[in-house]
């Protein structure tokens, strides 16, 4: 799904949407044009007096009665995040781009291609972020919505997945349309291939929290720790 099509690249085209606010103030003149009005947020735009998660490369906004969850490795790597606010869902994660273009609409007919070669049916549609990707599919529970939303910016794309309730009803995002237009995105200096995810960590009290839930229930039987962590 997140494999680069043979041909190169095609990125952005003239029929998409315009560039978000992250990746337009990247490209603007040499004046360093005022901070955009809401994220995601490139970090050099982020606004300073909001309490947040630290995950290394996101920074998640404290949101009351959002739950975060985090499925990392023994080694602190976080390999899945998701916010979870009564019925909806949101799972993130955050990806390496080119400075001066965007990716998000050749990831999205990616994944619209996979959904179809699984007998699934995608839609797009118009969202404050551009065009998002919804389906319904079927699942050991029963049907599930999804909406994929993509968000470029400056050398990062952040893919956000609503699921439940916020995923059928975009009116109900709630407390998780905040975390992702609250979002910060700090991407180090580091070369990186396009689509390669940026590196995710627990932060040092979700560490601590691990170490001594291991430490009560004794060795993992697993490779990866799963913590719920309110952030208020």
């Amino acid at each position: 799904m997140f494999s680069r099509k043979r041909g190169g690249p095609k990125h952005v085209r003239p029929t998409d949407a315009p560039p978000s606010e992250a990746l337009r103030h990247s490209l603007a003149a040499d004046d360093e044009p005022p901070a955009p009005e809401h994220g995601p947020y490139d970090q050099r735009h982020a606004p300073s007096d909001v309490q947040r998660l630290d995950l290394g490369s996101l920074l998640i906004p404290a949101i009351e009665g959002v739950e975060v969850r985090v499925q990392a490795n023994p080694d602190g790597v976080v390999e899945q995040v998701v916010l979870v606010d009564g019925e909806s869902a949101l799972q993130l994660g955050v990806f390496a781009a080119p400075r001066s273009e965007g990716i998000w609409n050749e990831v999205r007919d990616e994944i619209a291609e996979a959904m179809v070669a699984d007998g699934v049916t995608a839609q797009e549609s118009q969202g404050p972020y551009g065009i998002e990707l919804t389906a319904r599919v079927n699942t050991p529970d029963g049907p599930a919505d999804l909406r994929f939303v993509g968000v470029d910016g400056p050398r990062w794309m952040v893919r956000a997945l609503f699921q439940g309730r916020a995923a059928a009803d975009r009116s109900s995002e709630g407390a998780l349309g905040e975390v992702l237009s609250g979002l910060v995105v700090v991407r180090d200096d580091e070369a990186r291939p396009v689509r390669e995810a940026l590196p995710l960590r627990l932060p040092k009290e979700m560490t601590e929290q691990v170490e001594q839930g291991e430490q009560q229930a004794g060795p993992p039987d697993g490779s990866t720790a799963t913590n719920g962590q309110n952030l208020n």
